[in-house]
């Protein structure tokens, strides 16, 4: 195995990108985080077509109540025809009042496989659906590039497909924190491979990094009992993530599993609410720990697809089509849902199952990426090839 695979096998380095030392403090200030629900989530309840007939009827045991103040359980109403669960009051509805978040519904992917894998692999590669697809490489690889100013990181196990690609980008996994991934024999050993070498450098940076990180950690197990973030669930992911985007890195990737909901999903309560809980108050801690660099900082929420708009035979809902992207941040206008819309009924659904995708995801965020980084039409292409942006005005 060469030096290089070694290396990113072990999610130990951190390479040279075009040019830029990934410890260097960012050369733009603004700043993107996209954030994957892998899982395929229900959109259908979280932004809520309450005004629809249609929705209660397709979800006997599943449907958000009516916006209604007296009703802790009720949607939040946005608008005279969508509300938000009632598990994301205290954490995306504040943004949303501030005008940090909007909704873009009928979001996604034409791809209509309805594969977990699939659907997530072939939007990470952000290639055309219907030319030959490589898998080589991902779309925010291809935009690092593009840019050539930006410092990214993926906040993963493994480095994900969006991030794959000619610009070497590290991955490192702010869940294994417990202690340190290498002794201090070990890093010595492969350090002492570098000795003397082009790499050198960015290897011991590499290593600097973990130990930053870990020793991260360290302080916030030693606060446990004194006003110290929760251990559990996202928030604690996202806000380890922040620091690092705050002083670091300006693009960044994440993913949240288990979204998949066949069974029991639950309504206002239940699995989904718990997930919604746990994601709503990891993102608006994320925008806490980012402090005045949350105001130059955009946040994009995909998943693969959304879930069908009629509940199943076991309380829940199976692999759908059309879903709902969230967009966040202080650099954000926003207060609104955003896109191409129709209204819920039983006609405008996509193959009588599923939303529709009216606003497909390379078009949208092309266009948000052109506002962001200024980027030029020949620069975009590279990005997402044949796509045509769609500026939506979100930023």
């Amino acid at each position: 195995m060469e030096r290089r695979g070694f290396l990113r096998m072990l999610g130990a380095s951190a390479l040279a990108v075009r040019g830029v030392r990934l410890l260097a403090a960012p050369a733009t200030d603004a700043r993107l985080l996209l954030v994957f629900l892998r899982g395929g989530y229900d959109c259908a309840n979280v932004l809520v077509p309450w005004s629809s007939p249609f929705y209660h009827q397709a979800r006997p045991s599943l449907a958000i109540a009516r916006p209604d103040p007296a009703d802790p359980r009720a949607a939040l109403a946005l608008d005279a025809d969508w509300g938000l669960h009632p598990a994301l009051r205290d954490s995306i509805l504040p943004l949303w009042q501030k005008g940090q978040a909007a909704f873009i519904p009928f979001a996604g992917t034409q791809d209509l496989s309805r594969s977990h894998f699939e659907t997530q692999d072939s939007m990470e590669a952000g290639e055309p659906l219907d030319g030959p697809r490589e898998y080589g490489s991902g779309f925010l690889n291809r935009l690092a590039a593009a840019c050539g100013s930006l410092n990214p990181v993926a906040f993963t196990d493994s480095l994900p497909l969006a991030m794959a690609g000619a610009a070497a980008i590290p991955n490192i996994s702010l869940r294994q924190f417990g202690k340190a991934p290498f002794d201090q024999r070990q890093m010595a050993v492969i350090q002492g491979m570098y000795r003397g070498l082009p790499l050198e450098p960015q290897v011991a940076e590499g290593f600097q990094l973990k130990r930053d990180v870990a020793l991260e950690y360290q302080k916030e197990m030693e606060g446990a009992g004194r006003d110290a973030v929760s251990s559990r669930g996202f928030e604690l992911e996202a806000r380890r993530t922040a620091r690092l985007m705050r002083d670091r890195f300006n693009l960044g990737f994440i993913d949240v599993g288990g979204w998949d909901t066949h069974v029991n999903e639950g309504g206002a309560q239940g699995a989904l609410a718990t997930n919604l809980e746990s994601l709503g108050r990891g993102l608006a801690g994320f925008a806490q720990e980012l402090g005045p660099a949350w105001n130059r900082t955009v946040v994009v929420v995909v998943s693969e697809f959304g879930r069908t708009f009629r509940e199943n035979g076991t309380r829940g809902t199976d692999h759908g089509h059309g879903s709902v992207h969230w967009v966040l941040g202080g650099a954000v206008r926003g207060g609104r849902l955003a896109g191409e819309q129709v209204p819920v009924t039983r006609e405008t659904l996509f193959q009588d199952r599923d939303f529709p995708v009216l606003n497909e995801y390379r078009e949208v965020l092309g266009g948000l990426f052109q506002r962001l980084y200024g980027l030029g039409a020949a620069q975009l292409e590279t990005v997402f090839p044949r796509a045509r942006p769609r500026d939506l005005g979100l930023i």
